[in-house]
């Protein structure tokens, strides 16, 4: 199992793999349902690590070809800027990359950057996070600001190691 409730390994991939391909169906000018579409049914195929790097390298073409990286894309979210997407799937990958390892028993250390560039963008959502149903319990409370910000953003993003 995994870090995330009730999810096994091939659930968790699955999620990120769904994800990629609906976020490059959106940056590419997709409708929402278009979105829906491109990250929905069998998406692993016969070939879990095949598809998940094909869908990470598709996801990556996809936003570097638009030309305006506030161009509001239709997701099965919301209508958002392009670059409030990405930096949704980024903290999907960081945070997924920790349910992962640490689910499998490993010490996963994340990278400090990405980190602090995920809990900037979650910081101000802190309230609200425990009631978006995406992330737990939201934060403890119990977690100090002078903690490493693997320890904070794995916090607020209702995560307790």
């Amino acid at each position: 199992l995994t870090k995330c409730d009730g999810w096994t390994v091939t659930d968790l991939v699955t999620h990120m793999v769904g994800g990629a391909r609906s976020a490059s169906a959106a940056f590419r000018g997709g409708s929402k349902e278009e979105a829906i579409a491109a990250g929905a049914g069998d998406v692993l195929g016969t070939d879990a690590r095949a598809a998940y790097a094909a869908s990470v390298a598709d996801h990556i073409a996809a936003y570097e070809s638009l030309t305006d990286t506030e161009t509001i894309i239709h997701h099965p979210a919301a209508d958002m800027p392009a670059s409030r997407m990405l930096m949704f799937r980024i903290g999907d990958y960081l945070l997924h990359t920790w349910d992962l390892g640490a689910g499998l028993g490993r010490t996963v250390t994340l990278d400090p950057e990405v980190c602090a560039y995920v809990y900037g963008n979650l910081e101000p959502l802190a309230p609200m996070l425990g009631k978006m149903g995406m992330f737990g319990e939201g934060p403890s409370g119990n977690v100090a600001s002078s903690a490493d910000i693997q320890t904070r953003v794995l916090d607020i993003s209702g995560r307790r190691p």
